[in-house]
């Protein structure tokens, strides 16, 4: 069989296409974080976000209506079993070739069409999830409570697994060998349906909400989507900062938030000259030298968080709690991860996502058109070069200052007032830091 090739670069523009040079970006950048780090200290002097999650606008009635009616989460249920069954067409039947959508349909529909759905939608994957449906199916059919396994989940597990199974999808879409082949995709996808499966049985179903990676991704993202639900479950419109704001401090919080943002990281670091050079000089197995540096890359991101944490609490004057303000502070890190996101693979889903939904009118290869896609062409307008590298810059930076909003914020609830903009300083030091290391691993090659 022929293998499936590797999809589309994540990334179009480059250094060449920059409005400047990129060392002048990288020092406006910076400056931008201190300027707005500085703003926020003398007007920002209360905190003002609302981390209870207690307000927002209750959005209209027959809007609360469709959205709570059993009747429209089982229709959205049977979508995301249909689009499953459809997925597996290709997975299973189609030609492991260039024309099967089943790389396509998981890499850019799925992982990174995700993130816009839930920054505008909330968290859509518990909704549609096939594996929470099927579960929920089988318990009915035996007549349980699908809420209920054989034993109860510890308290401490929190998002742990999450950040497990986050971590070995990350590892399959940048690191596997072949992952881009049926056998490679139909082996993870399997691994993944049974352990979330025989969680679910064991633990019920609040196993996805601690486990699914594509849950725990969406959720994280939804947290910033301009609807959500307030504390006493009442949909609202909100503030997407009062969103994140919100996000509480959870076992494994911090992992999931850094394997997130150091995986788009080594995503640019495995794309840069060097970095290729030296995986194929180093004598070693690709994938040992990209196991190892996709490891090194997260675990770096994480012991600098942790660290500027830690150093934030005791220049703060609560040493006591230094231990829980990485959790407290987590939330700041996950409009710069979906900044990454963006940058990394807007290009992606415009350009391959559209070729996707072509092959997946014929999921079989046998030159059927059953969804009527087959003849589109793809529109590259929304895809140039300069285009693209402004939209990199905006939305790093954008995120990045959001970072550093939401950080002084929860500062000012956390420490003492007359230390809480002295206690940033290790935050901002680590935005900075973050900032530099993206744009230059992103536009360094």
């Amino acid at each position: 069989m022929a293998a499936a090739p590797t999809l589309l670069a994540h990334g179009v523009g480059g250094r060449q296409d920059l409005p400047i040079t990129l060392s002048q970006l990288v020092v406006a950048a910076a400056l931008t974080l201190v300027v707005t780090f500085l703003a926020l200290g003398l007007l920002w002097r209360e905190p003002r976000l609302d981390r209870d999650a207690t307000g927002g606008r209750p959005v209209p009635e027959w809007l609360a209506r469709l959205v709570d009616a059993p009747t429209f989460r089982w229709v959205l249920r049977v979508l995301g079993l249909l689009a499953a069954a459809w997925f597996c067409l290709g997975l299973l039947g189609g030609p492991d070739t260039a024309d099967n959508p089943t790389a396509g349909a998981l890499y850019v529909l799925l992982w990174v069409g995700l993130a816009p759905l839930s920054l505008l939608l909330g968290p859509v994957w518990r909704a549609v999830n096939p594996l929470r449906t099927v579960h929920l199916l089988a318990a009915l059919a035996a007549r349980r409570d699908p809420r209920r396994g054989l034993r109860q989940l510890p308290a401490g597990v929190g998002w742990w697994p999450a950040a497990a199974t986050l971590f070995g999808f990350v590892w399959l879409e940048l690191v596997a060998p072949d992952r881009a082949t049926l056998p490679v995709i139909t082996a993870w996808l399997a691994a993944y349906a049974v352990v979330m499966l025989a969680g679910a049985t064991v633990f019920g179903a609040g196993w996805f909400d601690h486990a699914d990676p594509f849950e725990t991704y969406s959720a994280l993202i939804g947290q910033l989507a301009p609807v959500g639900r307030a504390a006493d479950g009442v949909l609202v419109w909100r503030n997407p900062l009062d969103g994140i704001a919100g996000l509480r401090p959870r076992p494994g919080l911090v992992a999931v938030v850094t394997v997130l943002l150091g995986s788009t990281m080594y995503d640019s670091l495995s794309n840069a000259p060097g970095w290729l050079r030296f995986s194929q000089e180093n004598g070693l197995h690709p994938a040992v030298t990209g196991s190892a540096g996709l490891t090194l890359v997260v675990a770096a991101v994480a012991v600098a968080y942790v660290a500027a944490t830690g150093a934030a609490a005791r220049i703060g004057h609560d040493p006591t709690a230094a231990r829980g303000v990485p959790g407290e502070i987590a939330h700041s890190i996950v409009p710069i991860a979906v900044g990454y996101v963006v940058a990394h693979y807007y290009s992606l889903l415009i350009l391959e996502g559209q070729r996707t939904v072509v092959l997946l009118s014929d999921p079989l290869g046998t030159g059927a058109n059953w969804l009527g896609t087959a003849g589109w062409e793809p529109h590259t307008g929304l895809v140039t070069p300069s285009g693209v590298a402004t939209l990199q810059i905006t939305v790093i930076i954008l995120g990045h200052l959001l970072g550093t909003l939401l950080a002084h914020d929860r500062a000012l609830y956390l420490f003492p007032r007359a230390r809480a903009v002295a206690g940033q300083l290790p935050l901002l030091a680590l935005m900075v830091a973050y900032t530099v290391a993206g744009l230059l691993l992103l536009y360094a090659g």
